[in-house]
């Protein structure tokens, strides 16, 4: 079975958790499109729904099939919320970065009843590694405050450029990403609090509370995993 049949497997699971009248939070990522393809399908069979998203190719992936996508300052509860991850480990734990939008992404899952994670194999781990850098976004002003406070606690901070445009990336909402990268880490949980607590920081790309479900690819079938078990890996 290959990558995109398992993917199709996870979106096939997490439909189990989408029921008529929900309003649904869908991050990015090829696991979400797969997802949007079944949703759609079940819409056209009377499946009534609506999506809030931090992403603009899931938005417009949402519209282009008629799905309703609110806006998410219309909203202060979501009934599921899935979304994708660069690695998850067994204390549910996650890293994101990569689409520079973790702080939508957490409000959402902050919102949501169940944050749902679906995912390959590979990204579940016993604990998470340092192979990926941690995302923050700051407040403009903030950036060398930021930057210097880091380089304390022994991050290796580099503010993310785009390859398409000159200068630093800019955020929907105006501000900078910062990516922190740390040789070892103890306590993912006590660094993600010390870093919110640095004035101007707005977002970690750490999800250390959010997440309660897994969804995982794993060979020919798929793997659910609920926070409430002891999973081992």
């Amino acid at each position: 079975m290959d990558a995109n049949e398992l993917r199709k497997l996870c979106a096939k699971e997490a439909m189990k958790y989408i029921h008529h009248d929900f309003i649904i939070g869908l991050g990015a990522g090829r696991n979400i499109e797969c997802l949007i393809e079944l949703l759609d399908e079940e819409i056209k069979n009377g499946l009534k729904v609506k999506v809030v998203t931090p992403s603009y190719d899931t938005k417009r992936r949402c519209v282009e099939k008629g799905i309703e996508v609110l806006e998410t300052y219309f909203v202060d509860e979501v009934d599921v919320a899935f979304d994708g991850c660069g690695e998850v480990d067994k204390n549910f734990y996650a890293s994101k970065s990569g689409g520079g939008v973790h702080t939508k992404e957490k409000l959402i899952a902050a919102m949501a009843k169940e944050y749902i994670l679906l995912i390959d194999e590979e990204k579940y781990s016993d604990t998470l590694s340092c192979k990926y850098p941690i995302a923050l976004e700051v407040i403009k002003d903030s950036l060398s405050y930021v930057i210097k406070n880091v380089k304390k606690i022994g991050g290796e901070p580099t503010v993310r450029r785009s390859s398409i445009k000159d200068g630093y990336t800019i955020t929907d909402d105006g501000n900078f990403l910062i990516e922190v990268q740390f040789q070892s880490i103890n306590d993912f949980k006590e660094l993600n609090d010390h870093l919110n607590n640095i004035d101007g920081v707005i977002g970690t790309g750490l999800f250390t509370k959010e997440v309660t479900k897994l969804i995982i690819a794993v060979k020919n079938d798929v793997r659910v995993i609920s926070k409430v078990e002891s999973p081992m890996v």
